[in-house]
């Protein structure tokens, strides 16, 4: 019998329950023990969900109070010295202190946020666990035995989800020096074994171990260690299946296969190639567990389509054969049924995270069962959806297809090179040395927020609530000139999101009120969805920056989010090709350039946050990506003049990589992330010679500790050893949204001062 399983489920909860109790915590509203209740209640909801939905074995440990790689720090004790709680053992307060940085009155003192970055290719991010060469682990935190027992005594069959000993060590960083993080193993495996007896103990029976780096390019050297760790774990109690997901194992299958393990899981929906080649290298006695319901996309599967595989399958295994979501349904939004605006057509068509349970199990059932009548039933009903879906008019736009075909070489070229262009601005623009910017955004606030859903719901007339966002972006505009900002941003009141608001202004996207999806901690987005072919109607920024140009004699950015953002943080058509798609938006977003311009903008942002995240995980696959990615920014970049100045934002990724990628999109300048990682993304741009110029950012918005103006000269002067002082900028390392405006200004008032010190320190 073919036996369903889930691999992870969203912890926010079906109305972000989870988000708003996590504030409600920080802002003082809500106690420990009022938060821990709702930690409880969400996750006994949760796995009757997935229980009712059809999973025989339920995920338990993948609940999170901010990011799961940091609740394995607290487990294995891995918390930097700058937390240490004077001997105390560590609480919610260490793990929310790590996540979001202390504030000089906390008992810690004063202390950065750990680093924060990309969980693989994804738009979810985790807390980068720092090691030292000297670092010790021991079992620290109490939170997934609390959670067996708790669904244990609500009567359901658990499967413990940890992240592998190798990943875990892989994400994490050296501090204090370079070393191995290889020479910590032999010291972390005996707290696996602790956890694997405990858990024992407790009567579980399976364990999924995390491994997503066996899709990696694995050194040798990591290859030898995963035999060498689960030689030593097999003599731990309790079954053990391995889960890999968001790319194939590839030269990792046989190792994957033949690891001392009783089962594998691999994603069959990001590689389907893998199938069946892993029967072939799978021993005998080991159960293969095949995502084949997609994890990180809200179309519903083709029943059809995947049974063809399974069937296969199912013949070789008979009950070894396990199924499953593609990876964690983490990256899901949770439940359809909540969605009461969307038209049937297109509801039709999709599956959250409860109906990609209820699709696993029905796949499992037609294994099992091939002619009992609810299997017949959903098969019929699968395959009218995929028909409707294929036939829809919505899809297929002959005018956004004929432009596609008339793209030439010269359309993602701009006119002169950099250094020539440089100059240009430079005399247009005439701005100081350390020039003075933020990202775009500042502080969302309750009023902005109840005008924008007064004005949804009809309750606010379209012409009080376009005052009421001038009234706001006069307030910003007139705090930048107060503080002394050099290149001033409208503050993006009347936006939601920095994709949802373009993709509302765009035909060919959808829209759900209820398809949350967790980033980290307490902050959640909602991706639209690409349901057809993309174009822009009409201008969607111009009057907002036309009007807050008008209230300052000073330069004024205009606010746009790029194509592959635009692409990876949507849910995207899985009919047509990502570059496709990216190549629709880029010209989309290209009309929106030039009507900048021409309304006299002179400095204009083309944010590509996302840039890194869609780099494919095997490097064979890289220029592919890299080619039509950097290619989409330039097309939708390109058509404006030398003396336009186009900058361009990227946060919390790894450029080393691709830093001649990111030169190849050719802004003039690049703002980035720096802060949390004390200017050591730099490096990069140090060794490659970047060409243009660069903002590092010098202070963390993510953490409500305000930086002085000491630390941000500091990161400055770093930042000048790699970069040329003339090519710098000084801003922040992201947009200033989720921040309060007291915080924001006096951020920003060390951070004018810093530039100006820097200043007088060159002249």
């Amino acid at each position: 019998m073919a036996l369903a399983h889930n691999l992870g489920f969203p912890r926010i909860g079906r109305d972000r329950e989870l988000k708003k109790a996590l504030e409600a915590h920080w802002k003082g509203e809500l106690d420990e023990a009022g938060l821990l209740r709702v930690g409880r209640e969400l996750r006994a909801a949760h796995w009757q969900l997935q229980q009712d939905a059809g999973i025989e074995l339920l995920p338990v440990g993948d609940f999170a109070w901010y990011d799961q790689v940091l609740t394995h720090s607290l487990t294995f004790g891995v918390i930097p010295q700058r937390f240490h709680r004077h001997g105390a053992k560590p609480g919610l307060d260490t793990l929310f202190d790590m996540a979001r940085g202390a504030s000089q009155n906390s008992c810690c003192g004063a202390a950065h946020a750990q680093e924060l970055t990309k969980w693989f290719d994804s738009n979810y991010h985790y807390l980068v666990p720092e090691f030292t060469a000297d670092q010790q682990f021991a079992l620290s935190w109490e939170q997934l035995f609390e959670e067996v027992a708790e669904g244990q005594a609500l009567g359901h069959n658990l499967k413990p989800v940890l992240i592998g000993p190798l990943t875990y060590l892989w994400l994490g960083k050296c501090k204090g020096g370079e070393f191995d993080r290889l020479e910590l193993l032999e010291r972390l495996l005996p707290v696996y074994g602790e956890i694997l007896q405990r858990l024992a103990a407790q009567g579980i029976d399976w364990v999924q171990i995390d491994e997503p780096i066996l899709a990696l390019d694995l050194p040798q050297a990591w290859k030898n260690a995963f035999e060498r760790a689960y030689n030593i774990l097999q003599r731990e109690p309790g079954r053990k299946l391995i889960a890999t997901y968001f790319a194939g194992l590839e030269d990792n299958l046989g190792l994957a296969a033949g690891l001392p393990v009783d089962g594998l899981h691999i994603d069959l929906v990001r590689a389907p190639e893998q199938f069946p080649a892993i029967l072939d290298r799978l021993p005998a006695y080991k159960v293969l567990s095949l995502g084949v319901v997609n994890g990180r996309n809200v179309w519903r599967t083709d029943l059809d389509k995947a049974l063809e595989v399974l069937r296969e399958a199912h013949g070789r295994l008979g009950s070894r054969l396990w199924l499953a979501p593609s990876c964690s349904l983490l990256h899901s939004p949770v439940d359809l049924t909540r969605e009461d605006r969307l038209d049937s057509e297109l509801q039709s068509w999709l599956a959250f995270a409860v109906q990609k349970c209820r699709e696993v199990a029905v796949l499992a059932a037609a294994l099992n069962d091939p002619q009992a009548a609810e299997v017949q039933a959903a098969l019929t009903e699968s395959r009218a959806v995929q028909a409707s879906r294929a036939a829809s008019a919505r899809i297929h736009k002959p005018a956004v297809q004929a432009r596609l075909a008339a793209i030439t070489a010269a359309d993602s070229q701009r006119q002169s090179p950099f250094a020539t262009r440089i100059e240009l601005q430079r005399a247009r623009l005439q701005l100081p040395p350390f020039p003075t910017t933020t990202i775009g955004s500042f502080p969302q606030t309750a009023a902005i927020r109840q005008a924008r859903q007064a004005f949804k719901a009809g309750t606010l007339s379209a012409a009080a609530y376009t005052e009421a966002m001038h009234d706001e972006i006069r307030h910003a505009v007139s705090i930048q000139e107060q503080l002394g900002l050099d290149v001033l941003v409208h503050g993006e009141a009347e936006r939601n999101d920095m994709v949802e608001y373009f993709a509302e202004q765009l035909d060919g996207y959808a829209f759900t009120r209820f398809g949350w999806v967790q980033s980290y901690g307490s902050r959640c987005v909602k991706p639209a969805l690409i349901v057809g072919d993309l174009s822009r109607p009409h201008a969607m920024t111009v009057d907002w920056i036309r009007y807050a140009q008008g209230c300052t004699s000073k330069l004024m950015k205009g606010m746009l989010t790029g194509p592959v953002t635009m692409l990876l943080w949507s849910f995207p058509r899985d009919d047509i090709s990502r570059e496709q798609q990216a190549r629709q938006l880029a010209l989309a977003i290209r009309d929106e350039v030039l009507d900048l311009e021409r309304a006299g903008i002179k400095v204009i942002q083309i944010d590509e946050a996302a840039f890194r995240e869609g780099l494919p995980l095997r490097q064979a696959h890289w220029q592919d990506y890299l080619a039509w990615a950097s290619e989409a920014f330039r097309l939708c970049a390109s058509g404006v003049r030398d003396e336009t100045q186009i900058h361009t934002h990227m946060c919390y990724s790894e450029f080393n990589e691709v830093i001649e990628s990111i030169a190849a999109m050719d802004a003039d300048v690049i703002t980035i992330e720096t802060s949390r990682s004390d200017m050591q993304l730099l490096e990069a741009f140090e060794r490659f010679d970047y060409p243009n110029e660069i903002g590092p950012g010098v202070y963390d918005i993510h953490s409500p500790r305000v930086p002085d103006t000491g630390e941000m000269v500091r990161l400055l002067q770093r930042a000048a050893r790699h970069v040329p002082a003339e090519r710098l900028w000084v801003n922040p390392d992201c947009g200033l949204k989720t921040r309060g405006w007291a915080e924001t200004e006096a951020a920003l008032v060390n951070m004018v001062a810093a530039a100006r010190q820097l200043r007088a320190e060159l002249a």
